[in-house]
């Protein structure tokens, strides 16, 4: 909001490295090179933005309202930059003489402020990657051309890369949680601003860049203007239509995109002799995935109605977006076969077109995308989509499967291609074909979860009105695998329609039977995954066999199981279910009823691990730690039993729920464990933070094939002494976890009081009040940390600045395990193998780099605020005085092992990024603390509380949300 004039433009400066999306920048990436500085555009930007957002808070809010934010502005800045007490003090009192609507107008030019910040980050990595590519230097590391230079090195040869590919499956699963704060009218009046900022990098007379200025201020005027917290409870629908958004901003487009850019790279590193470009064309191996509609668990606001809602919306947005793209190559391909000849393919399908007008009698293209419009608007209508935007030409056979549209538009393409028309292919034709490869008629697969307590009471009703078990919960594991053994071998059904059930029995059936109905109306992909929380055993995964049997979905042939359609999928999520994950898929891939639906998978297991609740339950490190040794033993296990493991990382926002860089997390798992196959979900507002921008968005979706190709075939040193040297760092990492493990459990679980501390200590209870999601907060009405969920434990420490479950424990594991060395020497001998893991062993390298992160958005002081909001001053000092010596301990040692005192030292873009964003920080994190304090007195005296009060809270949450960005 500052007041300084922008600097104009000029030609902006070229070449760098950049971070885009979650891709790292490197150090040369914020240098000054030959005395330009890069960052000087992003600079130019911020203050554009903030003067525009300062000139609209004046107009719109008057001079006091303005003079009192840019007071504030200006103290913050000076606390954070110079550590000046004084400004601390200063800063303070100034919040807490804010009258009630003057604190509102503070908390959103505040919050917007860091909206506006991270549109001009993101502009800014765009910039500085194009800088690098229009600079021509080698490949960027990250990128699917360093990874393809890299296997080219290594001996990995053109062929394996292809074949390897036409066998992959990479998808990213967008998942909706209670994180993201944004409303889709923000997100839409921040891509305008994006889209205008980025305008700037064009050569602009004076007069258009007045006018860019403008349009600016006027979008800066309508966020302004826009409400920012919703005032009702957010829906499925309205989930379902905030994930959309992304396919039409980026997915649609961008993807298609993707795949020729990763062939020509391909072609380019490992030239193919003697093939065309269409037979060397890879299948789909990059598809989106959704659970939103389909994730029941904990949320009972999704049932058969909105698995319904999602696939017809989903088939909605990708059918409106082919009638566009056909109908515009309808006026591009104007081709007359009285300047060039066509195919016979071709001047059939024209023919057979609805459209018989003279007029293009000689326009075989156009005749027959009237004809391809017509087939997909009649197959449109068939799946229930309406408003069919422009009315087609004539009656049309709607298409059987999206395999007949693709086989439409590849005549289209092979004439073209015959006849010289091939430059007329990539512009829009081989994009829309490929969509129709990648997106079919469903847009995204959507997955099903549900958790396995939900299914034991089912299958318990149904025995018992059956007549077949009375009490099916009380019997042994034993009894329930032969049980359900027995009735998977028996054609008979359970299930009676002349019988009553309870409504969540019958609600859970008619969910599988709608997904039935579901594949055979949009296609085997619309739905074929079905995830089962908290898997403890193997009758687990059993029961949603038998549920399938029930509702048609598991298919038999006399006594013998011939094929599933969902696959079941275990969720592995605790410690204590990751510790027994590989005991349980023992039993599950060795049963002989089992083998012949795997077979019928294609020999393909796949396995979900869930980060978020594995760290509520054993804190970062051992979370980390029974993560890598569970895959390791998937691996061992799946290699003895011949069938593919695909594992899908349930991924969250912040380091403590899996979040960090997705390509420094795939490269760092163990290997084997990728192998071409990979799901990982992308949560709350993490899913804008990566995909609002199509250029981030497309850099994001590259970032995961690329680390997907060098996981997956770059050849591990596999010698003796490497081997002993991964061993010996194993081992070490074991011994750290244990002590972690007891140093998290012994404060979270184990202290008197900790529950307490938190509920007081962090904006839990008002996180919960946020109309930010369709899910509760907790999954019982409890305040037990057990029954929390895991998003909202993460949310909570991130708002106040402590990131709590990125790092505990890692001090105390460490230092633990130096001290007992016993001498100098040993303890030394003990140091060096830390370093040397830091630098050897990409596993332990990514952790120490996610902590990293972490500690430079964790903040004591302004947490130290906080837990003043406790009022047990004994509980309050034991408590965060033991965070705070954790902290110190975690701090110090990270920095030893690394050789950096500073933190984010490998990464100084980062660290700027977030230090200059601090200033503007800590003013919202204030005065949530003060306005917690109002409402809470409030409900304390049994008042009504003021709501003003409570959206300021809900506004300073935002605000903290977006400064911080991966705090979902």
């Amino acid at each position: 909001m500052a007041t300084t004039n922008p600097t104009k433009r000029s030609a902006r400066s070229a070449s760098s490295n950049s971070r885009s999306g979650d891709a790292k920048s490197t150090p040369a990436a914020s240098k000054t090179v030959r005395g330009v500085d890069k960052d000087a555009p992003l600079k130019e930007d911020i203050r554009l933005l903030g003067r525009l957002l300062g000139e609209v808070v004046r107009e719109q809010e008057g001079d006091e309202v303005f003079e009192v934010v840019e007071t504030i502005r200006q103290t913050a800045v000076r606390f954070r930059r110079e550590s000046d007490a004084k400004a601390g003090a200063e800063l303070d009192k100034l919040l807490k003489k804010l009258t009630r609507d003057q604190t509102n107008s503070v908390v959103r030019a505040f919050s917007y402020f860091s909206h506006l910040a991270n549109i001009a980050e993101d502009q800014h990595h765009n910039r500085r990657r194009r800088a690098h590519l229009l600079a021509g230097s080698a490949p960027q590391p990250s990128s699917v051309a360093y990874a393809l230079s890299r296997l080219d090195d290594a001996g990995v040869s053109g062929a394996q890369v292809r074949n390897f590919l036409k066998d992959a499956l990479v998808s990213p699963v967008l998942t909706a949680h209670p994180t993201e704060v944004q409303r889709k009218s923000i997100l839409d009046a921040e891509r305008e601003i994006a889209r205008l900022v980025a305008e700037r990098d064009n050569p602009l007379t004076p007069k258009e860049l007045r006018h860019n200025t403008e349009l600016l201020r006027a979008r800066i005027a309508t966020l302004w203007q826009t409400r920012m917290l919703r005032y009702t409870k957010l829906t499925v629908a309205d989930e379902i239509e905030n994930a959309l958004s992304y396919y039409r901003i980026t997915f649609l487009r961008e993807l298609p995109a993707l795949y020729d850019d990763v062939e020509a790279e391909i072609d380019s590193q490992f030239p193919s002799r003697g093939k065309s470009r269409a037979a060397a064309e890879l299948p789909p191996y990059l598809q989106m995935g959704s659970w939103i509609g389909g994730d029941r668990d904990g949320n009972p606001n999704v049932n058969a109605g909105t698995m319904q809602h999602a696939l017809k919306r989903q088939s909605t947005t990708i059918f409106d977006y082919y009638l566009e793209e056909v109908h515009t190559l309808g006026a591009e391909l104007s081709i007359s076969t009285l300047m060039v000849d066509a195919s016979a393919e071709l001047q059939k399908l024209a023919d057979a077109s609805p459209d018989h007008s003279d007029h293009r009698a000689d326009e075989p293209y156009r005749r027959a995308l009237i004809g391809v419009y017509a087939r997909l608007a009649a197959t449109a209508r068939a799946l229930g989509v309406v408003n069919i935007l422009r009315q087609e030409v004539g009656a049309a056979a709607p298409y059987a499967a999206p395999a007949d549209c693709v086989a439409e538009l590849e005549v289209l393409v092979a004439s073209l291609q015959a006849n010289h028309g091939a430059a007329l292919v990539k512009p829009r034709l081989a994009g829309l074909k490929r969509a129709v490869e990648i997106f079919g008629f469903h847009l995204a697969t959507l997955d099903m979860r549900q958790s396995s307590d939900i299914h034991e009471r089912v299958l318990a009703e149904l025995f018992a009105k059956a007549q077949v078990e009375n009490d099916y919960a009380a019997l042994s594991e034993e009894r329930k695998v032969a049980l359900l053994l027995g009735e998977l071998s028996r054609p008979r059904l359970l299930y009676s329609p002349y019988l009553d059930y309870a409504d969540e029995t019958n609600s859970e059936l008619a969910i599988l039977r709608t997904a039935r109905e579901i594949r055979r109306r949009y296609g085997e992909r619309a739905i074929r995954n079905y995830i089962i929380s908290h898997t403890e055993t193997l009758s687990d995964l059993l029961e949603v066999l038998l549920l399938q049997k029930e509702t048609g979905l598991l298919h038999i042939e006399g006594n013998q199981l011939k094929e599933l359609e969902l696959m079941v999928i275990p969720l592995f999520e605790t410690i204590p279910d990751l510790r027994c994950a590989a005991e349980i898929m023992r039993g599950w891939l060795t049963l002989p009823q089992v083998k012949p639906l795997i077979t019928k998978q294609g020999k393909l297991q796949e396995v979900m691990l869930g980060y978020s609740d594995s760290n509520k339950d054993g804190g970062f490190l051992t979370s980390n730690w029974e993560l890598y040794k569970a895959e390791n033993q998937l691996v061992e296990l799946f290699n003895e039993a011949g069938v593919k493991l695909r594992l899908f990382h349930g991924r969250g926002g912040t380091v403590g729920r899996g979040g960090g860089p997705s390509y420094q997390a795939i490269l760092a798992q163990p290997p084997g464990t990728v192998n071409g196959q990979i799901r990982l979900t992308e949560q709350g507002e993490i899913i804008a933070s990566k995909f609002s921008n199509p250029e981030i968005g497309r850099r994001n979706l590259e970032l995961l094939v690329a680390a997907t190709l060098e996981a997956s075939l770059m050849p591990h040193a596999a010698d003796g002494k490497e081997a002993r040297k991964l061993a010996e760092f194993e081992r070490v990492m074991e011994e750290l976890s244990e002590r972690a493990y007891r140093a998290y459990r012994n404060l979270v679980y184990e202290t008197p009081g900790f529950t307490d501390y938190f509920f007081a200590a962090t904006p839990i209870a008002e996180i919960a009040q946020l109309n930010i999601g369709s899910r509760p907060a907790s999954r019982k009405a409890t305040q037990r940390i057990e029954d929390l969920r895991a998003i909202p434990w993460g949310f909570s420490w991130g708002q106040c600045r402590l990131l709590f479950p990125g790092w505990y424990g890692f001090g105390s594991a460490v230092s633990g395990w130096l001290e007992d060395a016993g001498n100098a020497k040993e303890n030394a001998r003990r140091l060096a193998t830390l370093r040397a893991m830091c630098k050897e062993w990409p596993f332990f390298a990514a952790l120490l780099s996610n902590m990293d992160m972490v500690l430079s958005k964790t903040d004591l002081a302004v947490a130290s605020r906080y837990a003043g909001l406790v009022a047990d001053r004994k509980l309050r000092n034991t408590i965060f005085g033991r965070i705070t010596d954790e902290h110190e301990r975690t701090s110090a040692l990270l920095s030893s092992i690394t050789g950096s005192k500073e933190r984010l030292s490998a990464n100084p873009l980062l660290a700027r990024s977030i230090k200059n964003r601090f200033a503007y920080l800590d003013p919202l994190n204030h005065l949530q603390v003060e306005l917690i304090k109002r409402h809470r007195a409030t409900v304390a005296a049994k008042r009504t509380p003021e709501e003003r009060v409570q959206r300021g809270i809900h506004l300073t949450i935002n605000g903290v949300a977006a400064g911080l960005r991966n705090t979902g």
